[in-house]
């Protein structure tokens, strides 16, 4: 079965270098202190935080998904790029080989910016996969977005 793609976009006043800033270089401090309830933390475990680096996300209790962990792809602070996939994830991996994300950061010519998200799900073999079944993860995202956007507008000074 061919992957699944999921293209998301969303909208924000920040400025798109602050909000790269704040979302992809900085979440292992950021998110879990404007998320605490449901990341509990955020932690380099291998690399420097370039291409080939293992980031490890431990999720918060109650939730389905203990823990993942991420590959880093590709970062370029200039073009406000990233990408990375899931390498591991007890729940987040059972019906799917591969999850891959590429996230891009684009001004706006109000001074905000547009952030794009590409999401691919790759089934395992034999698996019948559905939108529906991606659609709380997609929705965990989108919220992470929009709780890091408030904050950014909230204190102007942050990622400045």
């Amino acid at each position: 079965m061919e992957a699944l793609t999921f293209t998301e976009e969303f909208t924000s006043t920040v400025q798109a270098g602050r909000l790269f800033k704040a979302l992809i270089l900085d979440a292992p401090n950021l998110i879990p202190k404007l998320m605490p309830e449901a990341i509990k933390n955020v932690q380099l475990i291998e690399g420097n935080g370039g291409p080939g680096s293992i980031q490890e996300i431990t999720i918060a209790e109650g939730d389905k998904i203990k823990s993942l962990k991420h590959r880093i792809d590709a970062i370029d602070q200039e073009k406000l790029t990233y990408s990375y996939a899931v390498i591991e994830g007890d729940a987040a991996l059972e019906k799917v080989d591969a999850i891959s994300h590429e996230i891009k950061f684009e001004a706006t010519e109000k001074g905000g910016c547009k952030t794009k998200n590409v999401s691919k799900y790759q089934p395992k073999p034999g698996v019948d996969v559905k939108e529906e079944d991606f659609k709380a993860a997609r929705e965990e995202g989108l919220a992470l977005l929009k709780v890091v956007d408030a904050y950014l507008v909230a204190n102007p000074e942050a990622y400045a």
